[in-house]
């Protein structure tokens, strides 16, 4: 199965507030998925974002008022331009000022609580006191309005939508606790147990749960925050010789713009002047600043060392590199993991259950043993203990906090499905040229057979002056170099795979690989004895072919990265096959494989083929296929792998067609990108096995009354924070952590 997704169809993203549960999730996105025009929705918890696709181009506005009606606020995501910024600037206010008003609210409740609670803590030490039911009841109430409120209003607005929540939960059973103990206060001759602090430590304990909740959450989406933050306000545009500060969004494709030492650069654009080490940390992951100078590219967001640059503006605001980059990493966090399905399909039957099993819990203990206190005091106990907030949050958070780690790290991983794959994989396929060699070959030897190596470099360097291939760019660097003259082909035709043919001076040239020359049935003995000594020593060579004769051999030489053999071995430490699927001849591909340590090698096949190789491999390996390439000319083969790699560019095509995407040039960081998705899928099983696990042992405890509703409020705080805590584990992962 592919990771490439098509991604045409139009999408509307909303900011969520309201939801406090994995049922609220699966509810507004079951809404939301049923909407006209909708194909479909994912709702994230962690995020609180709604990604919506739709069938066709439509207003947002029908899917914001469905939101509401389902009981949620709504507000479109990341707009672009600085108005955006703004808008999330006061969003990010208004949750930090929210966070202070509950951390207060948290304060008073537990003021309020302690005294309520002191008794039980002193009963061991044989100390008997308890404050009057009047008292209780004067310290429970304030807890049981003001913090009872917040889940109160959710409750309402899960009923009214039809459907319900946490909150409910919640609701019901301090409410139940609450309003038992207020009867027994003031009826006459009322007797029996007081549930004042079974309600009060509920309610408390939930709210605490509920703000270190944010705050963990806060903690794992910190990344995108992070990148987010590198985008510069201003920029100093050049105006002739005069520098005047402006905001980007008057910045023009084709400014001129000067970056002071120490400053973040603005905008992605090419160096007119100057040469600098730019800190590329953020982006790339790489540790130390690079050196830049005239002609290479800068990417906003960088830190500029102590040189001056001057950039000739080549995008801007979201075209520039790091919007895309943020783009990447919030799309795959706000996407859903297969296994989450099965959450979802719980979460929505998981409240009326519990409502059920409550009402049987409280059914059977005053059938059983007419006690109407132990009845009540299980069934709240059920109600507590069972929302399934840690649920929700499993999937999500693990993702966003993995997702985020590996973005620091340069590995932006676009598809989720490569979380799930990476655990399984069987091989590793690389290509050769530009992943595990420099891809910039170099011209070695020029065999010509009339003795002139010039003539034959100058003409085969003319007819590549039209080509993009690094073998092309080698001949012509090397004729450049002796300073010999060049003249573009009259006519020209690449011949995928094999090489090409043009015509110079009104001479029919041919220059290419064995199947160019059986094609044009060129006689080429000698020509070929040179090549298979070239080859042996893992240069690759082409032949040169003047009107239907061959005339020459040039060999080129492309050097191996220093971190391949490292990379290879890495790889083969995690139980992963490796394999070279290459266009290179067989005995360059079989050089190659014996200095790298390659378990397999495809070698002489074209780029149409490449799909079906890795087919082969998957085949042979009896399971899943990662492919990795420089994006461009494996896109077929990365698309065809159950998870493709795209190394070193970043470009749009490596992005489409890759699910993950390398941000340098470097084929270790493969196993990074495998160990980090392993280590995310790990921690979702994690979330997902703590958070059944305590459903499963805690609603069966509270039921038969071995778990008292106050143990079982801080049984269910306590799930949520250790599922969100341990996802924030994933943050601490660093390159080269395993």
């Amino acid at each position: 199965m592919a990771s490439h997704r098509a991604t045409t169809a139009p999408t509307v993203t909303l900011d969520i507030t309201g939801m406090t549960c994995g049922g609220c999730a699966a509810r507004l996105q079951r809404a939301l998925a049923a909407a006209d025009g909708v194909s479909g929705a994912t709702v994230n918890l962690a995020l609180e974002r709604a990604t919506i696709t739709l069938r066709r181009q439509m207003s947002p506005a029908p899917l914001i008022e469905l939101v509401e009606k389902a009981g949620f606020q709504a507000r479109l995501h990341d707009a672009p331009g600085k108005a955006a910024r703004e808008d999330r600037e006061r969003v990010e206010a208004a949750q930090r000022a929210d966070e202070r008003r509950t951390l207060l609210l948290l304060v008073l409740a537990t003021l309020l609580t302690l005294p309520l609670v002191l008794p039980m803590v002193l009963m061991p030490f044989g100390l008997h006191w308890m404050p009057s039911p009047l008292v209780q009841l004067l310290l429970a109430t304030p807890v049981q309005v003001l913090v009872g409120a917040r889940f109160y209003r959710g409750a309402a607005r899960a009923l009214a939508s039809g459907g319900a929540n946490m909150d409910v939960l919640v609701a019901l059973g301090t409410s139940a606790a609450f309003g038992y103990s207020l009867y027994r206060v003031f009826v006459p001759g009322g007797a029996g147990h007081l549930y004042f602090e079974a309600s009060a430590v509920i309610l408390t304990l939930v709210l605490m749960g509920k703000l270190l909740e944010v705050r963990a959450k806060r903690s794992t989406s910190a990344a995108v925050r992070a990148l987010a933050a590198l985008r510069p306000e201003t920029a100093n545009r050049m105006v002739g010789e005069d520098v005047e500060t402006v905001p980007l969004a008057d910045l023009r494709l084709g400014d001129r713009v000067l970056v002071r030492p120490g400053e973040r650069v603005p905008v992605d654009g090419t160096i007119l002047a100057g040469t600098s080490e730019l800190d590329e940390a953020l982006i790339t992951g790489e540790s130390l600043p690079v050196t830049r100078t005239v002609g290479d590219w800068a990417t906003a967001g960088t830190v500029n060392g102590s040189g001056a640059l001057q950039l000739d503006v080549g995008a801007l605001g979201e075209d520039t590199m790091l919007a895309r980059i943020i783009r990447l990493v919030e799309g795959a966090q706000a996407s859903r993991a297969p296994v989450q399905k099965l959450v979802d399909q719980v979460s929505a039957i998981f409240v009326p259950v519990v409502l059920l099993l409550a009402a049987l819990t409280f059914a059977g203990w005053w059938a059983m043993a007419g006690d109407v206190d132990a009845a009540l005091s299980s069934a709240v106990a059920v109600l507590v203990i069972a929302c399934p907030c840690a649920l929700g949050l499993a999937t999500p958070t693990a993702l966003v906090a993995g997702t985020g780690a590996a973005a620091r790290a340069g590995i932006l991983i676009r598809d989720i499905e490569a979380l799930e794959v990476a655990h399984r994989l069987k091989v590793v396929a690389f290509d050769k040229t530009g992943t595990l060699t420099e891809g910039r070959p170099v011209v070695t030897d020029i065999v010509a057979f009339d003795k002139d190596s010039n003539r034959l470099l100058s003409v085969a360097a003319s007819a590549q002056l039209a080509s993009e291939h690094p073998l092309a760019h080698a001949m012509v660097a090397a004729a450049r170099a002796r300073n010999l003259p060049l003249a573009a082909p009259k006519e020209f035709e690449a011949v995928p795979g094999q090489g090409l043919v043009a015509v110079i001076g009104g001479h029919a040239l041919a220059i290419g690989n064995e199947a160019l020359m059986d094609q044009l049935r060129i006689d080429r003995f000698t020509a070929d004895q040179l090549r298979r000594t070239f080859e042996a020593d893992g240069k690759t060579s082409v032949i040169v072919a003047l009107d239907g004769r061959a005339v020459g051999v040039i060999a080129m030489a492309d050097e191996l990265r220093p971190t391949a053999r490292g990379a290879l071995d890495a790889l083969k430490a995690q139980g992963i096959r490796t394999a070279m699927v290459t266009g290179d001849t067989e005995a360059v591909a079989r050089t190659v494989a014996a200095r790298l340590g390659l378990d397999d090698v495809r070698a002489s096949v074209r780029p149409e083929g490449k799909a079906a190789a890795i087919a082969s491999l998957r085949e042979a390996a009896g399971g899943p296929v990662a492919m990795v390439g420089d994006g461009v000319n494996d896109a077929p083969a990365l698309a065809a792998a159950d998870i493709g790699i795209a190394m070193g560019s970043g470009a749009d095509v490596a992005m489409e067609a890759a699910g993950i995407t390398l941000m340098r040039s470097d084929p270790l960081m493969v196993a990074e990108a495998i160990s980090v998705s392993r280590a995310t899928f790990a921690k979702i099983r994690q979330n997902l096995f703590w958070a059944f696990a305590y459903n499963v042992i805690g609603i069966p405890l509270a039921a038969f009354g071995l778990l008292s509703p106050a143990l079982a409020g801080a049984a269910m705080a306590l799930s949520s924070v250790s599922v969100v805590t341990n996802a924030s584990l994933l943050r601490r992962w660093r390159p080269g952590a395993g």
